[in-house]
């Protein structure tokens, strides 16, 4: 059983099923006992219910319910109608090209032969002699890559246990 129920809050219109003690409004929150909701239409299957809350909401925007399409016909189109990447980039006045390879120099960049800022602290902590913040900080500036970045992925690697901190030395692991 489905019912397109009202809230007296805010008065949001939405479909419960199976009557249930008591449903949330999905527009405010408020929680409300369903028996006490007022019920605007009930029904057997989910589509009708859909239907009646879509006529209800047509209704009250002043939209003929005969000018809109079935909810079924409208998730069809939907799961039919989608814009593809690069419909959506150029939509969206980019160049989906130049986005394209934005992503794979992101994310082939290492493999490329420039490795990505993450990748040129690891190579401080592993090249280095005596790997301390300052030392890896230098390393890390001198091959464009922020201090305030290698400060951070310092702490990270840490936290996260890649590396280790042992008397301001830092170690890969």
């Amino acid at each position: 059983m489905y019912a397109v129920v009202g809230c007296g809050e805010c008065s949001a219109l939405w479909v419960v099923e199976d009557r249930p003690e008591t449903t949330s409004c999905p527009s405010c929150g408020a929680r409300h006992q369903y028996p006490k909701l007022t019920k605007f239409a009930e029904t057997d299957a989910a589509d009708a219910a859909r239907e009646a809350r879509t006529a209800l909401l047509a209704d009250r925007s002043d939209h003929a319910p005969d000018d809109l399409d079935s909810f079924a016909t409208l998730e069809t189109r939907a799961e039919n109608e989608r814009m593809d990447e690069t419909t959506y980039l150029q939509e969206s006045g980019l160049d989906a090209e130049a986005v394209s390879e934005a992503g794979e120099g992101a994310t082939s960049g290492a493999a490329a032969g420039s490795p990505n800022w993450l990748d040129t602290v690891r190579a401080a902590i592993d090249e280095l002699d005596e790997p301390g913040e300052a030392e890896v900080v230098a390393y890390a500036t001198a091959r464009d890559v922020s201090a305030t970045f290698t400060e951070r992925a310092l702490d990270r690697l840490v936290q996260q246990g890649e590396a280790s901190r042992n008397d301001g030395a830092y170690r890969l692991l």
